[in-house]
């Protein structure tokens, strides 16, 4: 049984970082953010998906095609800038990262906004007129949220859609949520900040839970629930994470050699790592 005080599950919702808000008018050219990957990477914002911030190449790739990958943010807060350096990180690789809000924004997010990521990321990549056409890979989709973003991410990892399901510092809060384990369908990993971190106890308790088969990685590193989301690039959680999507949505052989085996890359350092179905 989980056990919550009122204050903790108020925490938990509050999420993580603080940041300065930028603001960004709808359709504006993307912003320069750079990252550490082979693209300089900012966002941008559209019309089109009105209440989202879009992390993409700054300059589009002729030669590859962009994954999809739809972030949620902590405390279901819809600004979708506050994770700006882990996002910029990812899309600086070669992902297209859709986070739920606009640039500054304010109120609440819900699950949904996830699933409108995707729709809107596969109808650009037909539609004509688009610069987005043809260049999007819509067969491979992560959806990931940080804190209450986990939670809206389980919420819906029963899309058929979806690649590969990702948790940060996120475990369900109740009970009786445990039915969302069960439609767990994709592989699914963890990334909590250690017995620090509010949702540790939560996480580990969903592990012991996810379904017979399921391809799964926990990786544990003592850092708390703010993770290190507010160093440049994210940190060894952008680290970490770019690795994630790598192998999922790209089949990168490297970076599943972070993950897989006993002597895999992270099994050896500071991040405590367990594994199930992993191949």
């Amino acid at each position: 049984m989980r056990m919550r005080s009122a204050i903790t599950v108020a925490l938990l919702l509050l999420g993580t970082l603080t940041s300065g808000t930028v603001s960004a008018t709808a359709d504006a050219p993307p912003s320069v953010l750079a990252g550490s990957g082979p693209y300089s990477a900012g966002y941008e914002t559209t019309l089109r998906l009105a209440n989202h911030t879009i992390y993409r190449p700054n300059t589009l790739p002729t030669n590859v095609r962009l994954p999809i990958v739809a972030w949620g943010n902590g405390a279901c807060r819809a600004d979708g800038t506050w994770f700006q350096n882990i996002l910029t990180e990812w899309a600086s690789h070669g992902f297209l990262v859709i986070a739920n809000g606009r640039p500054g924004g304010s109120g609440s997010t819900d699950s949904d906004m996830l699933i409108d990521s995707i729709d809107w990321a596969i109808a650009e990549n037909s539609r004509i007129g688009s610069k987005y056409r043809g260049r999007i890979d819509t067969s491979k989709v992560a959806v990931m949220g940080q804190s209450c973003g986990g939670i809206e991410t389980y919420e819906v990892a029963d899309d058929p859609r979806i690649t590969t399901t990702v948790l940060w510092n996120s475990g369900l809060l109740r009970d009786s949520q445990n039915y969302l384990l069960s439609r767990l369908r994709a592989p699914i990993a963890y990334f909590i900040g250690g017995p620090s971190d509010i949702a540790y106890p939560n996480a580990m308790d969903d592990w012991g839970r996810l379904p017979a088969g399921l391809p799964a990685f926990m990786g544990n590193l003592d850092v708390g629930h703010f993770g290190t989301f507010d160093q440049p690039n994210g940190g060894e959680f952008g680290r970490v994470g770019g690795h994630w999507l790598k192998w999922q949505l790209k089949g990168d052989p490297t970076s599943r050699a972070q993950f897989v085996g006993p002597d895999c890359g992270l099994c050896a350092t500071d991040w405590d790592v367990l594994q199930k179905n992993l191949s």
